[in-house]
């Protein structure tokens, strides 16, 4: 245990101590504390809607252009394949930011998830336990007042130990692919995110098939209501992915007045059927090129990088050093555009990660991805 104490107390900090928050001292109180400052912009929460801090900045290349615009013309999904980290779903938020067309209504994939997962779920077990609750409040009413007048209660209900079923619509939540069916009007469709479909169960593809043709579903909890619970006025009231109040025809059948735009996501783990790739457009975002890096430097960071320098020690010299760091790391093994944005916003928090000797942290940032 002495020994290892030891190791450690000759170890060096990379961070300076004027700015580390957390210091690991035995009493903390000795010197203040470095002020935490804000994230980068791509670590940002509850700072605008629309996916600003995470598709304002993105740089979309030519290709990329196109195959959005086909996809908006066509009411065809773009299934978007590419390496983890390249900006598969950082599209989606270019595009709804750009456009103006409300936040992205993301389904993240596990290998659980189901075709009813995306549209709506159904909480019968609330139901029936506020049926059960009414009932029982009743019970204890007549009790009480043993059949005399309840002026508080509907006309109905007096004198009656027995619960009407609540309106269903209050159990109901649409998913995100099933509030995008809804929200999304003629000329302003709403961008849903279906993000790494190759995590699915085998079925998942195939199940969505009928959704990108026919644009609409049924809730069968709705549809089987008997005429006596169904609305007067036509239509049900559920709560959409994102809060809001929609509604629905009494019926049980969702229907979407234009297509809305889905976006697709794979790391390419696995190979879709032909089916599914037909009824999709297909987008392989390639690793952004060293212009296209600086550029999204620039966008993120505001750091606008030279093509080469005369001075190394100056501060744009050792940004430009850890450009060409990453660039030749990329060359053999997998790393995300984002470890280079994560190890330059440190680096402009006067942490020193630059290549001229060898350093723990700048090691663990650019990290490859995988081993193999």
């Amino acid at each position: 245990m002495a020994a290892n104490r030891e190791t450690t107390d000759q170890e060096q900090c990379i961070i300076p101590e004027k700015r580390r928050v957390f210091r690991g001292l035995d009493n903390a109180a000795r010197t203040p504390p470095a002020k935490l400052t804000p994230p980068p912009s791509w670590r940002r929460l509850g700072a605008g809607r629309s996916g600003r801090h995470h598709g304002e900045h993105y740089r979309a290349s030519p290709h990329e252009i196109d195959m959005v615009n086909a996809a908006l013309y066509l009411r065809r999904p773009l299934l978007v394949t590419g390496v983890p980290g390249v900006g598969k779903s950082s599209l989606a938020h270019a595009v709804a930011h750009e456009l103006g067309w409300g936040d992205v209504l993301v389904w993240p994939i596990t290998s659980r998830s189901t075709r009813e997962h995306g549209l709506y779920s159904y909480d019968a077990v609330a139901r029936f336990q506020d049926v059960a609750l009414e009932a029982k409040q009743r019970e204890l009413l007549d009790l009480q007042y043993r059949g005399r007048r309840r002026p508080w209660l509907p006309k109905h209900a007096r004198g009656s130990a027995t619960a009407s079923m609540p309106d269903i619509g209050r159990y109901i939540k649409l998913g995100p692919l099933g509030t995008a069916f809804l929200c999304s009007e003629h000329g302003k469709p709403r961008v849903v995110l279906i993000d790494e479909l190759d995590k699915s169960n085998i079925d998942l593809p195939n199940d969505l098939l009928h959704l990108f043709e026919d644009g609409g579903f049924e809730i069968p909890e709705i549809a089987r209501l008997p005429e006596n619970q169904r609305s007067a006025r036509g239509r049900i009231s559920v709560r959409g992915h994102d809060g809001q109040v929609l509604y629905i025809s009494s019926n049980g059948r969702a229907q979407c007045e234009d297509f809305p735009l889905v976006i697709i996501t794979s790391n390419g783990e696995r190979d879709f059927p032909p089916a599914f790739q037909r009824r999709c457009l297909r987008l392989a975002i390639a690793e952004p090129t060293e212009d296209k890096l600086r550029d999204i430097i620039k966008g993120h960071l505001g750091l606008d990088l030279p093509k080469r320098t005369d001075d190394p020690s100056t501060s744009e010299g050792q940004a430009l050093s850890l450009l060409e760091l990453f660039l030749k790391l990329r060359k053999d093994k997998a790393v995300a555009t984002d470890q280079l944005l994560n190890a330059l916003h440190l680096f402009r928090q006067g942490i020193d990660l630059t290549p001229a000797k060898e350093n723990r942290l700048r090691q663990a940032l650019l990290s490859a991805l995988s081993e193999s």
